[in-house]
């Protein structure tokens, strides 16, 4: 989402190589090849606040059960392909610009050959070597005739319905599929103050936080350290989690730009690898007055919320006439018996968030401050739209809107319940792209 021994700092760079998703055979299975923390330079141990779930507990069962189905299914067709407008204009603020940096962009891909193929003999050919498709796609938005013909078909295989976040219009010609696996997540040299108010208004604006309570708006900036958090222990529980699934979004995230950093330009070729000077600035806890800890185990407890969210959603995958369509009756299948493998390690696993919890109060306060969650977190999907980035804005939408899934299977527990066996039902669907965002979205 392990490393080579690289002086005193083998273990940082085992973390980054982790999460850069490179398994290398001598790094022991504690240090795992799936969750994103480094347990090894600073020692994070012990249970999570608002659970009773303990770091290593989570550890040896994503590293063990977990990761390596995640990895594969990610890698399917189904779930590499996910449907995105990235033109859609910041709501909030003027737009500042794109990042000029070339590996900021998402290019638009030309057809190749000028032949249309089927999905099916795309796939052959994919699988057969051949170099020019998969140099297309390295950096594509818009894909060949073939393949949009069947992103159609997909299109009219789906359902939709309302959604915790703000859904891209599908019939947007500004909307396309991007190839998830031809354009990683990494840090491409977008910073600064344009990427800093993202953030800013993120937190300040959406989190619940007092405005007694300045948090910078550099992120990298020194901070009060773990008196910052004073505040958020006075908060009501769906508050409290609330601002920890924000913060383990953003921690995610910025293991994976620290991992796959953009070193050197170069000449025509850009070298990306682990930048271990920007992950100690962001974690270290002697860097960040203790607050890096912090920032540490809500990564975890974002993980628990989707982990959660998984083995609650079963049920739907579980019926026969649910596939993962894709037109490749044999890859449908295979992907579908993937995922069902995932979603029986997740209902067995012993320590699941229990979200039962929220929103238990007064009927009537219960339903105002859930829907006070909900807009909250839509906000926050729109404020992705403000990334100068498109690569990173690619990526803030797609794990943005995986968590709003997330949260749309929890607080459906009801509906999920109803549903019938052998037919859909209107109480409770997820379209494509809300599959694909929750899947890769964990992935992460």
């Amino acid at each position: 989402m392990i490393g080579r021994t690289l002086s005193i700092w083998y273990g940082v760079f085992t973390c980054l190589a982790v999460i850069s998703g490179r398994l290398y055979p001598e790094v022991t299975a504690r240090q795992g090849t799936g969750l994103l923390v480094c347990w090894w330079c600073f020692q994070l141990t012990g249970v999570l606040d608002d659970c009773f779930c303990d770091i290593e507990s989570i550890d040896s069962f994503n590293n063990f059960k977990i990761y390596p189905r995640v990895k594969r299914l990610t890698e399917r067709d189904f779930f590499r392909y996910y449907r995105v407008n990235l033109k859609r204009p910041c709501p909030f603020w003027p737009d500042d610009g794109h990042c000029s940096n070339r590996d900021c962009n998402v290019e638009p891909c030309p057809e190749v050959r000028g032949q249309p193929l089927s999905s099916v003999q795309y796939t052959l050919y994919r699988n057969t070597g051949e170099d020019d498709l998969l140099t297309c796609l390295s950096v594509s938005l818009r894909l060949p005739t073939c393949l949009k013909e069947a992103f159609v078909d997909w299109d009219r295989h789906d359902d939709a319905q309302d959604h915790f976040c703000e859904i891209d219009d599908e019939s947007s010609p500004d909307a396309a599929y991007v190839d998830l696996l031809l354009n990683p997540e990494r840090y491409t040299g977008y910073q600064g103050p344009s990427a800093w108010r993202v953030w800013n208004s993120i937190y300040e604006e959406n989190c619940f936080k007092p405005r007694s309570v300045y948090r910078p708006l550099n992120p990298l900036a020194p901070t009060r350290g773990e008196g910052f958090y004073n505040w958020l222990e006075g908060l009501c529980l769906e508050k409290r989690v609330f601002y920890r699934l924000i913060s383990g979004l953003h921690t995610s995230i910025n293991m994976h730009l620290c991992s796959q950093y953009l070193l050197d330009e170069g000449w025509g070729k850009s070298v990306w690898g682990p930048n271990v000077q920007e992950f100690r600035q962001r974690f270290d806890p002697a860097e960040t007055k203790g607050e890096g800890t912090r920032r540490l185990k809500n990564l975890y407890f974002l993980y628990l919320i989707e982990l959660r969210a998984l083995s609650k959603v079963a049920p739907y995958f579980d019926r026969s006439f649910i596939n993962l369509y894709t037109g490749n009756n044999q890859e449908d299948g295979a992907t579908k018996d993937l995922l069902l493998q995932i979603f029986n390690e997740t209902r067995a696993f012993p320590m699941h968030f229990d979200e039962s919890s929220m929103f238990a109060g007064k009927k009537l306060e219960a339903k105002i401050l859930k829907e006070e969650f909900r807009l909250h977190f839509k906000n926050i999907s729109r404020i992705m739209d403000c990334v100068g980035c498109s690569k990173c804005r690619l990526w803030g939408k797609l794990q943005t809107q995986g968590l709003g899934t997330a949260l749309k299977i929890l607080f459906s527990e009801k509906e999920i319940q109803s549903l019938t066996e052998n037919s859909p039902s209107s109480a409770f669907q997820l379209t494509r792209q809300e599959i694909v965002a929750l899947l890769n979205g964990f992935g992460r």
